[in-house]
C-alpha cells in the first residue's frame, strides 16, 4: 500500500489578522505535482514508523496524525498491528513546501481508504486539523485551493497544478521564527481581492513582496536567501521559490 505525499507552493500568501494565539491569512495553495514524498504501509512482524525522519518520533507529522486517528477511532488501531508505515523522503524539510502536512494527509487518506474505517473529507480534516493547519488542503487532494484562518478553511479552485520549477536553498527556514519576525516588524494586516483573481493573472503582474508577506521576515532573518531571490516567487515561509516553466 502505497500513496504520494505532493509538495505544494503559496503562489500568494497574505496576513489578514491575528485571532491572539495564531496569524490568520489568506492563502492559495497549489500542488506540486514533480516533487513528493511517499506513504508506505507493509506488512511487519510488529507496528512501526520508520524512514527520513529528521526528528525524534513524537514530533513528526506521521506519527501524530497516527496519535490522533487512534484517539479518535480506537477501534482502528487492530488494523495497525502488524503494520510498518514508511516514510520515503524527497520533499526538502524547513522549505515552505508543506512537507510534513503532506505527508500526515497522505497517511490518513491511506488508512481510510484501506482499513474500511470511510470517513468523510470532513471527517478526515477535522482529525488532521489536530496535526497541523495545512493539512486540511492536502486531506482535500485539489490541485489549488484558496485557504484562510489558520489555514485549515479550505476552498478547491477549479484551476489545475500548473508545471513549476522549485528551487529550495540550503537553508533551513523555522515557520515560528519567521512569523514572529513578521509580527514582530512588519506586522500589517489588510486584505485583498488575490482570492478573486487567476493564478496566472497574478504571477504576471504582482511582485514577489507583493503576494506572500513573509518574504521579508524571511529575507532579514536569512539574508542568504538575497542570493536566490531572483529565481521567482517565495513560498511559504521558505525557503523554496519557484516559477512557472
Amino acid at each position: 500500500m502505497k500513496i504520494k505525499a505532493y509538495a505544494k507552493v503559496n503562489i500568494f500568501l497574505k496576513i489578514v489578522g491575528h485571532d491572539g494565539i495564531y496569524h490568520l491569512i489568506k492563502s492559495r495553495f497549489m500542488k506540486v505535482k514533480n516533487l513528493y514524498d511517499e506513504i508506505e504501509i507493509v506488512e511487519s512482524d510488529k507496528f512501526n514508523i520508520v524512514g527520513d525522519i529528521n526528528c525524534v518520533l513524537r514530533d513528526n507529522s506521521v506519527f501524530k496524525a497516527y496519535v490522533e486517528l487512534t484517539t479518535k477511532y480506537p477501534d482502528i488501531k487492530k488494523w495497525f498491528i502488524g503494520k510498518e508505515i514508511r516514510i520515503h523522503k524527497r520533499i526538502p524539510e524547513m522549505a515552505g513546501l508543506g512537507g510534513g502536512s503532506s505527508d500526515a494527509a497522505a497517511f490518513l487518506r491511506l488508512v481510510n481508504e484501506k482499513s474500511g474505517l470511510n470517513l468523510s473529507t470532513e471527517e478526515l480534516i477535522e482529525v488532521g486539523k489536530k496535526v497541523g493547519s495545512d493539512v486540511a488542503f492536502f486531506i482535500t487532494d485539489a490541485d489549488v485551493a484558496d485557504v484562510y484562518s489558520r489555514g485549515d478553511v479550505v476552498v478547491p479552485r477549479d484551476e489545475k497544478a500548473l508545471d513549476l520549477e522549485i528551487l529550495t536553498p540550503p537553508i533551513e527556514c523555522s515557520t515560528p521564527a519567521v512569523y514572529n519576525a513578521y509580527k514582530q516588524n512588519f506586522f500589517n494586516p489588510q486584505d485583498t481581492d488575490f482570492d478573486t483573481k487567476e493564478t496566472i493573472e497574478l504571477l504576471e503582474n504582482y511582485k514577489p513582496s507583493e503576494l506572500n508577506d513573509l518574504l521579508q521576515p524571511a529575507l532579514m532573518l536569512y539574508p542568504d536567501l538575497y542570493k536566490y531571490q531572483d529565481f521567482g516567487f517565495f513560498s511559504g515561509s521558505g525557503s523554496s521559490f519557484f516559477r512557472v516553466k
